[in-house]
């Protein structure tokens, strides 16, 4: 009867403590503030808020550093005051997630993606008659059919195939001169992701899967709000030639280890040569891919010691 008696106190007393803890404090508070029109006005009083101007944040340079100023509510002011008055500039979000720290690139991809969500569904899909966003802007409601409309995201998955030795990486039209990143694609209605991996490497670059593992997942505000499921994939290395996809792709290669750390390395402005060309460099740190790479390398690294 004790024993039982102990290890009820010990479950009650784990749950008490989770309850307590300041993380579930916070996403219960979040929660609320989501569904009640009337605590999140409350809160807007007292909060503290990021800026955007067409969907591009504002951001502060103090010597050779980027910071996004928090600041308080203060009504409609023109654009060329503010960067004025404050002293910064809105930047392109392209840009600004990677010259702003990890923490502050996070919040602002989430918050350039649900801005844009509103944009894109200001009209409901099946009346044409306006929308209305509740005050915390977690959804949306259209009165005359009483549809509501929340944020969606759309899964990506990006993978970094190897054939044991070497890691494929490929270039799209659309990319900086210079820039090779792994494969990537959306996820087609009823694929899981596994299934997705297999099609997205059949169709890009003509190889089969032999096996695969997840590493991450990370949100992606480009081209809209998307999650990006990050994985591995092994192909034989006797069936390794590569048919590229000319449809989607601009070039396809595989890399060695030694090509890769060198990549990893270099800065996009030291990359072009003097006849032009320019040397391979890969997506910085703030990207999933950059993971992606670091990973093999570490894997490869590991087996050759």
């Amino acid at each position: 009867m004790a024993a039982i008696y102990q290890a009820a106190y010990r479950r009650a007393s784990s749950l008490i403590c989770r309850l307590h803890s300041t993380y579930v404090r916070k996403m219960r508070y979040l929660n609320e503030l989501k569904e009640d029109d009337s605590l999140c006005r409350q809160a807007q009083t007292s909060g503290t808020f990021y800026l955007f101007h067409n969907l591009s944040p504002f951001l502060q340079k103090v010597g050779e550093k980027y910071f996004v100023p928090q600041l308080s509510a203060a009504g409609a002011l023109e654009k060329s005051v503010v960067e004025s008055e404050l002293k910064g500039s809105f930047t392109y979000l392209q840009k600004a997630l990677f010259v702003v720290d990890g923490k502050d690139s996070s919040l602002l991809a989430s918050a350039q993606s649900l801005l844009q969500w509103h944009n894109s569904h200001q009209y409901c899909s099946k009346t044409g008659q306006p929308t209305q966003r509740n005050i915390s802007g977690s959804k949306r409601v259209c009165h005359a059919s009483g549809i509501t409309y929340y944020p969606q995201i759309s899964p990506v998955i990006i993978t970094l195939v190897s054939d044991g030795s070497r890691c494929l990486l490929a270039r799209q039209p659309s990319f900086p001169q210079g820039m090779y990143s792994a494969l990537s694609g959306f996820c087609d209605m009823g694929e899981n992701v596994e299934e997705a991996v297999h099609r997205e490497v059949a169709e890009e670059v003509g190889l089969e899967v032999e096996s695969l593992w997840y590493s991450s997942s990370q949100h992606w505000p480009f081209p809209s709000s998307c999650l990006m499921i990050a994985c591995h994939a092994i192909v034989r290395a006797q069936q390794a030639e590569i048919s590229m996809n000319k449809l989607e792709l601009e070039e396809a290669r595989w890399f060695g280890l030694e090509e890769i750390v060198e990549g990893l390395k270099r800065e996009p402005r030291s990359s072009k040569q003097d006849d032009g060309s320019f040397l391979p460099w890969f997506p910085p740190k703030q990207a999933i891919a950059h993971q992606l790479i670091c990973e093999w390398v570490k894997q490869q690294t590991s087996q050759l010691a």
